[in-house]
């Protein structure tokens, strides 16, 4: 089969790989990080109260996500893609991603939740609007639980069933005002997928 080269993403080594009937017929991409930098990655075997998490949180996860976020290294998204698109492409939900506050998306320039879903071919839909530039970096779990309402949806609900999708879970607090304001607005359940536990 044809080989392709490029370099990894992290760290610049050389990739190289075959491209097989599987990646071409089963969705698999070629790899963007080497097997070193792979290695690093830690599963998270993660589910709680309807929340499921792919990773955990460790030093190369840090790194990534502030290269991604607040470097605007969108081709970083690539990453996850894989790990994504099989946890999600077969969802009978919709699949919502957590938003970010319009102001908050000018000056980071792009949305990174939805980049990762793009990235990975996952169909998504935007129900809820941030309501506030307020972040909870840096909170207390008691000054997390006592905020405003963090999202509200505006929009009719079509759908009975909803996955909301996160990058990092830490105390779960977004994660429960997301649940929130699709719930009051008539969703029947509420699940959430997130990238990274904290």
């Amino acid at each position: 089969m044809d080989k392709e080269v490029q370099n990894c993403l992290l760290c610049e080594r050389a990739l190289q790989h075959t491209i097989t009937w599987k990646t071409l017929f089963e969705r698999n991409w070629s790899p963007v990080i080497c097997e070193r930098c792979e290695a690093k990655f830690e599963k998270a075997h993660y589910e709680k109260a309807g929340v499921t998490a792919i990773f955990l949180y460790n030093d190369v996860m840090k790194k990534i996500l502030r290269q991604y976020k607040f470097s605007q290294d969108i081709v970083l998204a690539k990453i996850f893609r894989q790990a994504l698109h099989e946890r999600l492409s077969n969802c009978q939900e919709t699949i919502v991603p957590i938003p970010m506050h319009p102001l908050k998306k000018k000056e980071r320039t792009f949305a990174h939740i939805d980049e990762l879903l793009c990235a990975a071919e996952i169909q998504y839909e935007h129900m809820l609007e941030k309501t506030t530039l307020e972040t909870q970096v840096g909170k207390s779990q008691k000054q997390r639980q006592q905020v405003a309402p963090l999202f509200i949806c505006h929009k009719k609900l079509s759908a009975k069933h909803y996955i909301v999708i996160d990058d990092i879970i830490t105390t779960g607090t977004t994660i429960a005002h997301a649940r929130k304001a699709l719930l009051d607005a008539g969703a029947e359940s509420v699940t959430a997928v997130v990238l990274i536990k904290g």
